[in-house]
C-alpha cells in the first residue's frame, strides 16, 4: 500500500424528501473536521434524491465547506412547489388522466402521478455542471457517479464523470459507463416509480436508480475506493417485535411497504456482504501471493442511517403538505399514521427537512469517533 493513493467514498442513497437527512450527515463531517476546503471524499455517488446531492457535492467540490453550506441553504429552505407542482388545476389533470387510462377512456399511457419540472428548475438553478470538470481536472474531485435503473434493460447503470481513461465496468444487470453528467442524468436517477416521470438517455427510458439496484456501494469501489463511508435513509434496526393488524393495509401503506424494500432492503444486504468479505480477507495468510491470486481487498466501511423511524417523523409533519396534495393523499391513507412511509418520501416542506437534518446531524456527531478513525491517516 505504500506509495499508493487512498480514496474515500461517500455512498448517499435514494427516498426523496427522506435525503434530507444525507445533509446533516455532510454537515456534521464538516463540522467534525473543521470546516475543511479540501474535500475529504474524491469519489461522490448517489442514488435518486442523494443522486442530486452527491453532485452538489461534486460540483463545488472545490471547497467542501462552502458546498455543505450550498446544500444546506436548499434544503433548509425546501418546499414540495421546488420539486412538483402542486397547484389544484395539475393535480386534478394529471388524475384524471390516470383514471381514463384505468377505465379505458383513454389509451395513452399517463406519465407520472405528478410534474416534476419545478425540480429541473431548481436544478437548473442550483448546480453548474461545468464546475464538475474543472474539479476533476484540478484535483479536487476524482469521480462522481449517478445511478438510473433501465426500463428495458433491466439494468443497473451507473453513469459517471472521471478523468480520462477511467475504464467502466460490466458486471449482472449493472453497468458503468463514462458520460458528461448533466440535468438529465439526475432526472432519471431521482425519477419515484409511477411519482415522477422517466427520462430517456441514450437508448431507453430510465428510471430511479435505486430500482434494481442489488449492490449500492458497488459503483464507488470500480471508482477505486477503498474505504466508504454510507448514508442510508431508513433505520438499520428493526423492533424486535411484530406488530398485530386486524385492519387491511391502505394503499399508501402498500405503495410505502414497497418503496422501503426498493430504498433500503438492498443497502443492508450489500453491507453484509461487505463486511463477510473483510472477514474473509482477515482470515488469509499474509503471503502476498495468495492474497493476490484470491482477488479480494478489505474496505473500511461508515454506516450512518437514522436513529429514529423517518415514518414516524413524517406523520407529525404531513399536515405541512400543500392542501391539494393532501386532498389527492388523503383517499390512499397516506395522512393517516401508518400510511405515513409514503408520505415521507413526498415530504418536501421546510419543517420536515429541517428535522431530518437535524437528526442526520445528530447521529454523525455521536458517531463521531467512527467518523475520526474513517479519516485517520488522511
Amino acid at each position: 500500500m505504500s506509495g499508493a493513493p487512498t480514496r474515500a467514498g461517500l455512498v448517499l442513497t435514494g427516498g426523496g424528501a427522506r435525503a434530507a437527512y444525507q445533509v446533516g450527515v455532510v454537515k456534521a463531517v464538516r463540522d467534525i473536521l473543521g470546516n475543511p476546503a479540501r474535500n475529504p471524499f474524491p469519489i461522490l455517488c448517489g442514488t435518486s434524491a442523494g443522486a442530486i446531492n452527491a453532485v452538489a457535492l461534486a460540483a463545488f467540490s472545490d471547497h467542501f465547506g462552502r458546498a455543505v453550506g450550498n446544500l444546506l441553504e436548499v434544503w433548509e429552505n425546501m418546499r414540495c412547489g421546488l420539486v412538483y407542482r402542486t397547484d389544484a388545476s395539475n393535480l386534478l389533470r394529471m388524475g384524471v388522466r390516470w383514471i381514463a387510462a384505468m377505465t379505458w377512456i383513454s389509451r395513452r399511457n399517463p406519465v407520472s402521478l405528478l410534474d416534476n419540472s419545478p425540480l429541473r428548475d431548481l436544478l437548473a438553478k442550483f448546480l453548474p455542471f461545468d464546475r464538475i470538470q474543472a474539479n476533476i481536472d484540478a484535483g479536487a474531485l476524482y469521480a462522481v457517479s449517478v445511478t438510473s435503473s433501465g426500463y428495458t434493460s433491466g439494468q443497473s447503470v451507473s453513469f459517471f464523470q472521471a478523468p480520462p481513461g477511467t475504464e467502466g465496468w460490466e458486471r449482472n444487470q449493472r453497468v458503468g459507463a463514462a458520460v458528461k453528467l448533466g440535468l438529465d442524468y439526475l432526472l432519471a436517477s431521482s425519477a419515484l416509480p409511477f411519482i415522477f416521470p422517466a427520462v430517456k438517455l441514450h437508448r431507453e427510458y430510465f428510471g430511479d436508480g435505486s430500482m434494481r439496484q442489488i449492490a449500492p456501494v458497488s459503483p464507488a469501489l470500480h471508482l477505486g475506493a477503498d474505504r466508504v463511508l454510507v448514508v442510508g435513509t431508513g433505520r438499520q434496526a428493526v423492533d424486535p417485535e411484530r406488530a398485530r393488524s386486524n385492519v387491511y393495509p391502505s394503499l399508501a401503506q402498500i405503495a410505502g411497504h414497497a418503496l422501503n424494500s426498493i430504498f433500503l432492503d438492498t443497502l443492508m444486504v450489500d453491507i453484509e456482504r461487505m463486511e463477510r468479505i473483510n472477514r474473509t480477507v482477515s482470515l488469509l495468510p499474509e503471503d502476498p501471493e495468495i492474497r493476490s491470486r484470491v482477488r479480494l481487498r478489505p474496505i473500511k466501511v461508515l454506516f450512518i442511517s437514522p436513529s429514529q423511524p423517518i415514518e414516524r417523523m413524517a406523520a407529525r409533519f404531513v399536515h405541512e403538505l400543500p392542501r391539494m396534495v393532501r386532498f389527492v393523499l388523503r383517499p390512499t391513507g397516506a395522512m393517516a399514521r401508518s400510511g405515513s412511509n409514503l408520505a415521507s418520501y413526498l415530504l418536501f416542506e421546510e419543517p420536515f427537512c429541517r428535522a431530518l437534518i437535524d437528526l442526520g446531524y445528530q447521529d454523525t456527531m455521536h458517531s463521531e469517533p467512527a467518523v475520526r478513525e474513517f479519516f485517520d491517516g488522511t
